[in-house]
């Protein structure tokens, strides 16, 4: 390995290490949330709280991840200018991002609202719909604060300053434990409000989060926020930007989407089926957390080359942002399939939910090299200013070849739970060999610098 290559995996090894921690450390106060609901006694035997929280957070984060998606415009804007050195952009492009987030809350919020109705469209069971409706409801409180942390962590990120993200968010998890402790059992004189309560632990914890992380950062922040500029309101640029964002965030929507609607349809066979489904995919989303954190590094330095008109340095980062993100699943994978009992177990001891999850673990360690492929190379092609490639490939593997894959494994042969995470395994796999292919085809290209404004 020649020295620009080993400068190369030394640089995107040390800016993903901490963005690996900062994906860990979102991940992990829904997993909190899980664990803590899952561990009730009383109603909760059969695992119905643990099905409320599972529907209420796949529905809450389906609406969600649309606005944090389509604010990663953010992330190829700034990084590209910190390679370019242009401060000016660096600007324009934050105070932007906190225009779009305004005006993004607002639907996201009317959704969350409406969950009860959005809920029964989807034909769950009156028992789930109970604790999942209030629980995506009380998120809308939190919406806010959500995306303005995203576009701060997200800022940050892009100039490879990640470190006052990961202590937030460690102190976050801090309060999210404390907050569940209080809410989902009743402690400390507050009534024990299980489902609901881990909602309300989940709203407080993120904005603790969004509050802190701006007070941490705000030094290396404040000469691009302040002052207002008077053209962070330009409707032509906020336009070129979210035809930047959108994409990415229908991309994200559409593939957390297909695991959402999975688990709905879990719901359709059994409160049980949706608790074990969860458990299954909280285990494989942390570690999925691993490429995620790869790819949001290797965008950035994909990012920063295109920036400074360096197309091998570009090249340099993807290949090793494939081999560091596919080789950290294949490890996982081992894992999953040597001890899914153990890990099941750390979620629920409901012998009911653990039946179920033992049986999808297993499949999910099939998908995980996939899953580690597809998402570096979105990381990659967002680097590179390409956000429209993943929403077609998302369409096309998740939702045209996935989901019928699934539904006629799970409901037209009957294997149930499994065969719709059968349908997930042939999505992932099919998304992950078209962006692949796609990577190739720009890195044999021309590569460019995105263009919002015209002195850009």
């Amino acid at each position: 390995m020649t020295s620009l290559w080993k400068r190369e995996l030394k640089s995107l090894v040390r800016l993903a290490t901490p963005v690996v921690a900062v994906q860990v450390g979102q991940l992990m106060m829904g997993i909190v949330d899980t664990i803590m609901v899952g561990y009730l006694p009383g109603e909760a035997v059969e695992g119905r709280a643990l099905g409320q929280v599972a529907i209420g957070h796949a529905y809450s984060w389906f609406w969600l991840y649309f606005g944090i998606g389509a604010l990663l415009a953010i992330d190829p804007l700034v990084s590209q200018a910190v390679g370019a050195k242009d401060e000016t952009a660096i600007a324009r492009a934050m105070q932007r991002s906190l225009v779009l987030a305004a005006l993004l809350a607002l639907p996201i919020v009317a959704m969350l609202l409406i969950a009860p109705l959005g809920l029964r469209l989807l034909a769950q069971p009156e028992g789930v719909i109970a604790g999942a409706a209030p629980y995506a409801q009380i998120c809308a409180v939190s919406v806010p604060a959500l995306l303005v942390f995203s576009i701060v962590r997200q800022g940050l990120q892009a100039m490879d300053r990640v470190a006052s993200t990961v202590w937030t968010l460690l102190a976050a998890n801090g309060v999210n434990v404390l907050l569940n402790w209080v809410f989902v059992y009743g402690n400390l004189g507050a009534p024990r409000l299980e489902a609901v309560g881990s909602a309300w632990a989940t709203v407080c914890s993120r904005c603790f989060m969004a509050a802190t992380l701006l007070l941490i950062a705000w030094p290396h922040l404040r000469s691009y926020l302040r002052p207002w500029r008077h053209d962070a309101t330009d409707r032509r640029a906020l336009a070129r930007m979210m035809r930047i964002g959108t994409p990415i965030g229908l991309q994200h929507q559409l593939e957390l989407g297909i695991f959402a609607f999975t688990a709905i349809m879990m719901g359709w066979i059994s409160e049980r089926a949706v608790g074990g489904h969860m458990v299954a995919l909280h285990l494989s989303a942390l570690t999925f957390m691993v490429p995620m954190g790869i790819s949001g590094a290797g965008g950035v330095r994909v990012g920063q080359a295109v920036g400074r008109g360096d197309a091998d340095g570009a090249r340099r980062a993807a290949v090793l942002s494939f081999a560091l993100g596919i080789g950290a699943m294949a490890a996982c994978a081992i894992l999953f399939l040597l001890i899914p009992g153990p890990l099941a177990r750390i979620w629920t001891p409901k012998v009911e939910v653990l039946a179920v999850a033992v049986t999808l673990i297993p499949i999910a360690a099939v998908f995980q090299v996939f899953d580690g492929a597809q998402v570096v190379a979105i990381g990659v092609l967002r680097g590179l200013g390409d956000t429209r490639t993943p929403v077609i490939t998302a369409i096309l593997g998740f939702w045209l070849i996935g989901f019928p894959v699934g539904y006629g494994l799970g409901f037209g042969l009957d294997w149930g739970a499994t065969g719709l995470w059968w349908g997930l395994v042939a999505g992932l796999a099919a998304v992950a060999v078209a962006l692949g292919h796609r990577v190739r085809v720009h890195l044999r290209g021309d590569i460019g610098r995105l263009q919002i404004d015209h002195s850009d």
